[in-house]
């Protein structure tokens, strides 16, 4: 069987309740409804979902065949000049860790921090130094088979560009990059939004991690809008004024035989928006 590029939304879209669903149990058929493949839960303000809870999302998204993700706590801080805020950051990633397991999940998303008053080399490079810290910790708890994905980041002063996530990715070849290429489009002030930009994003992946890893990388998409700090808002793909377009992506996946998760982020419309990228995925992969 072909291997195919898997679409799904972070979080539920308005949507999900406006057609009447209310708890975590409907998920996996509302996803299912949507014609759509995966979902990334989100533990962005802390992992507060139970066991028990967890274990019983995974059995009714296995049946939906509705794959899950996480997205582990916004406020993980690789890079943090405070060695109590590093450490914690372990204890957060074991905590998704521990709730992605029952749920049958493979991929949890994570946030490296900001550089703050260090120079981006001094902030990468304690990056680096705490995210082996992690993947110890969560090696000695019985993790080591999950794959972590660090992501590319909106405002310019996050650590995060392409370069820094290809360098933590670096490290272990579990790290599968988070292309975000809404993030990556706001903190260059438009410079992912085209074709070739995002040729060459795929390239620099494939490049440095490898073709293995480049092929099944993992990706957020949406519209942002932007400051010259970078990321301000999460739009939309009704909106005209800021990019990336979806379908120059979409071309180059099918042209170089590449089968990412891509999870859109569109502010309340998610789920709409990554369908529409699976149906012009679709019918791209059809005409090749």
């Amino acid at each position: 069987m072909q291997n195919k590029a898997k679409f799904g939304p972070a979080g539920n879209s308005d949507s999900f309740t406006a057609r009447g669903y209310k708890s975590f149990r409907d998920i996996p058929k509302y996803i299912r409804e949507m014609n759509l493949d995966v979902f990334e839960y989100q533990c962005g303000r802390g992992v507060r979902i139970s066991e028990q809870n967890a274990r019983e999302l995974g059995e009714l998204a296995a049946q939906q065949q509705v794959g899950l993700s996480l997205h582990a706590p916004y406020y993980i801080s690789l890079s943090g000049l405070e060695e109590q805020k590093r450490l914690n950051s372990a204890r957060y990633l074991l905590e998704s860790a521990q709730a992605l397991r029952p749920m049958g999940g493979q991929r949890i998303v994570l946030h490296s921090g900001s550089a703050g008053k260090q120079s981006r080399e001094q902030a990468l490079a304690l990056a680096k130094q705490t995210l082996r810290y992690c993947l110890d910790r969560l090696d000695e708890a019985g993790f080591a088979d999950l794959t972590f994905c660090p992501e590319t980041m909106g405002k310019v002063g996050q650590l995060g560009s392409l370069e820094e996530v290809m360098e933590l990715c670096s490290i272990d070849e579990r790290l599968i990059p988070c292309i975000d290429f809404g993030h990556l489009n706001a903190r260059t002030q438009g410079g992912a939004a085209n074709k070739e930009q995002m040729a060459a994003i795929l390239d620099t992946m494939e490049n440095r991690l490898g073709r293995a890893r480049a092929q099944q990388f993992h990706a957020h998409f949406s519209k942002i809008a932007y400051t010259t700090g970078g990321e301000k808002c999460h739009l939309t793909f009704s909106d005209t004024q800021y990019g990336p377009e979806p379908e120059p992506l979409l071309e180059l996946i099918v042209e170089r035989g590449l089968y990412p998760t891509i999870i859109c982020e569109s502010a309340g419309t998610q789920a709409e928006d990554a369908l529409y990228m699976k149906k012009v995925y679709e019918q791209l992969l059809n005409r090749s």
